[in-house]
């Protein structure tokens, strides 16, 4: 189904009057401030009781996969264009002038196709999803929310996600030692060995925060579940009070009109 069926949700904020007057329809106001109307550009209100559904958790999953793709598709432009210009700029020596081993060239090269490779990748994937969840992201009404892809591929979202900023990013800084290497050698080879030494911990560093944010982050969301289920479990057990004490009346009254 498009997501252009949904357009229709706004189309008839006026039905026509005898007169040629117009009324305003139950689906539209075009004072945002009455109430927050499905078309107002603005994120609908739920109640305590909406936030619990799972159309609004849908909705949440939206925002989640729309800011993701944002960020990769930034972050992936930025980084390979960067690969690119880093790759032509370069000035290489014959190899009868120059001191650089075969193998950091080869090195170099291999390094930027595949930081090139999966940015772009993942650039790709920005670009094919993001308009698709825009479209209805953008229309404000959480009942339409079905009609977005992001929960069917919701798998290509977390790739293109890994790639932009876990596995591009480690391309990326393993690409300046790299072409520190192959800039600096020929001058000043303490140079090209300095990039390798500072890399080696900021790598480290770089690793354990993404260890470290990943685990904060499934922890968080393990918490989150944690306490949904236990607002489940009590919800049900209200619910089970509230039956029986229906049939408890119930019986009372059974019993009641049995005696009259």
């Amino acid at each position: 189904m498009s997501v252009w069926s949904a357009s229709t949700v706004g189309n008839n904020y006026h039905s026509a009057l005898p007169g040629g007057q117009y009324g305003s329809s139950n689906n539209w106001c075009p004072k945002s401030s009455k109430h927050r109307c499905a078309m107002s550009g603005e994120t609908p209100i739920q109640s305590a009781d909406g936030l619990h559904t799972p159309a609004y958790l849908s909705w949440r999953k939206l925002q989640l996969s729309r800011a993701k793709l944002k960020a990769s598709s930034k972050t992936s432009a930025l980084l390979s264009g960067f690969a690119m210009v880093a790759m032509v700029e370069v000035q290489l020596n014959p190899p009868e002038n120059t001191k650089v081993p075969n193998e950091m060239l080869v090195a170099f090269t291999v390094c930027t196709t595949l930081l090139v490779a999966v940015h772009m990748l993942a650039l790709m994937i920005s670009t094919c999803i993001l308009p698709n969840i825009e479209a209805v992201g953008n229309l404000h009404s959480i009942s339409l929310v079905h009609e977005s892809p992001h929960e069917r591929l919701h798998w290509y979202i977390e790739i293109a996600w890994a790639f932009s900023t876990l596995l591009g990013l480690i391309l990326f800084l393993i690409e300046i030692a790299i072409l520190c290497w192959v800039k600096f050698y020929d001058l000043s080879p303490t140079a090209a060995w300095s990039a390798c030494v500072v890399l080696i911990p900021v790598m480290i560093v770089f690793l354990a925060f993404a260890i470290h944010f990943y685990m904060s982050l499934a922890r968080h969301k393990y918490e989150v579940t944690a306490t949904g289920i236990k607002e489940l479990e009590l919800l049900k057990e209200q619910i089970e009070m509230g039956d029986h004490d229906a049939r408890m009346n119930n019986l009372t009254l059974l019993d009641q009109s049995r005696i009259v």
